[in-house]
């Protein structure tokens, strides 16, 4: 261990020598060979502090939020992100009236900060489950079905024999739930239907199909299978706009040249069910959602003949061995078939 002679260049002097005689140690010799040449060549070290004020600010409609919710002044907060854009010579927000604004370099700390963040979150929990046994919080984007259907009973359920553990559950489009995963903003995923993301562990769970819903009386009920273009030329009832299934209709219309007409948008698949049998239009809902509603005599089921009906329900989870022993077991859950 030495220090670097001033002769060999006096600005790398300054923050080589500075940095590590803070710490109480002599700087690296071979962090002092590169010092001259490149700035930040030696190892970075974060405040884990800093980080979650980082995704605060993220997370926050403005600076002085983020403050509030990380419990320190707004001049504490510059001053702490003054010190991060210094240390990894990066600006991270651009200020403006209006607020700040994350630079690309920000996103690309946002997503290392979160994904270490949640890491954190679960080691304290792996080590708090030694402690008091049941504890800690999972988080899961799911889809419009897993949403509106079977989640709540299998939460249900799991909740009711592990008191100690919170559940966030978020409607979320395919993409963004993948995304999610992907930076460690979720714990879980809950998709239905092909996902390109192989870098994610994809569980398959169950399977169900899409079936279209017509009021009794309708000219489409004694159809066989009705083609989904043939569906929407009359009045269609959908879910709301932010719904996955929503997303996908649409897309497989634009595939053949057709728009997704939405005479109502609701936000469940009963309230869709009621409507169709008052006779407001026709729609499209999971065959597990027209079941559970029940064979009411004023609507109709029809298959849909379209080589996408069937849907595998799938989780998605980065590494499952690196969950909390909570979400572990609620996947274990997930996957148990549910009696009726």
């Amino acid at each position: 261990m030495v220090f670097l002679q001033p002769e060999a260049c006096p600005q790398a002097v300054g923050r080589v020598n500075s940095f590590f005689l803070k710490a109480g140690f002599a700087a690296p010799e071979s962090a002092i060979r590169a010092g001259a040449g490149r700035r930040n060549i030696w190892p970075m070290h974060f405040d884990l502090a800093d980080l979650r004020l980082f995704i605060h600010i993220a997370e926050s409609p403005s600076l002085t939020q983020a403050a509030k919710r990380a419990h320190l002044s707004l001049a504490a907060v510059s001053v702490r992100i003054k010190a991060l854009e210094n240390q990894l010579n990066s600006r991270l927000l651009y200020r403006d009236s209006r607020g700040v604004e994350i630079t690309p370099a920000g996103q690309k700390l946002l997503q290392h900060a979160r994904v270490i963040m949640r890491q954190v979150d679960h080691l304290k929990h792996d080590f708090q489950e030694q402690a008091d046994g049941d504890a800690g919080h999972i988080r899961i984007f799911a889809n419009t079905t897993a949403v509106t259907e079977f989640m709540p009973d299998i939460l249900a359920q799991f909740l009711s024999g592990h008191p100690g553990v919170t559940v966030d559950l978020q409607e979320r489009l395919t993409r963004d739930i993948v995304r999610g995963v992907l930076d460690g903003t979720t714990d879980l995923g809950i998709v239905a239907g092909p996902v390109d993301a192989p870098e994610l562990q994809t569980i398959h769970f169950s399977t169900d199909r899409l079936v279209l819903v017509v009021p009794n009386g309708h000219p489409l009920q004694d159809q066989d299978k009705v083609k989904l273009v043939d569906a929407v030329r009359y009045p269609f009832i959908t879910m709301h706009e932010g719904s996955t299934l929503v997303a996908f209709l649409r897309d497989q219309l634009e595939r053949v040249g057709q728009r997704l007409p939405q005479r109502i948008q609701l936000y469940s698949f009963d309230s869709i069910c009621r409507m169709v049998q008052a006779g407001v239009g026709v729609g499209v809902i999971p065959d597990s959602a027209a079941r559970r509603y029940g064979a009411d005599t004023k609507l109709q089921v029809v298959e849909l003949d379209e080589p996408w009906v069937v849907r595998e329900r799938k989780l998605l989870v980065r590494d499952i061995d690196a969950l909390p022993g909570c979400a572990r077991e609620l996947i274990d859950q997930i996957q148990t078939p549910q009696t009726p």
